[in-house]
């Protein structure tokens, strides 16, 4: 699960924490795919893992993420 992070997601997410818009998002979480809605708010490193914050507080591994608004960023 550990493949590069895009250029043009990182530039689609720069975009929709800079102008609070509200997002959805289509992640692995527990081997089930969850659609999830929200604003992102930041981009955050753990331990070497990139996360992105949502307004709330729920934190969401990059990697497990399929899509942001519809835009697909790997295959599920």
């Amino acid at each position: 699960m550990n493949s590069p992070i895009s250029c043009e997601f990182y530039d689609q997410l720069m975009v929709v924490i800079q102008r609070k818009i509200p997002s959805t998002i289509v992640y692995l979480e527990n081997e089930q795919t969850t659609t999830i809605k929200g604003i992102v708010t930041e981009l955050m490193m753990i331990e070497y893992e990139e996360f992105l914050m949502l307004k709330g507080g729920k934190k969401i591994h990059l990697q497990s993420i399929f899509s942001l608004n519809g835009k697909k960023h790997k295959e599920g």
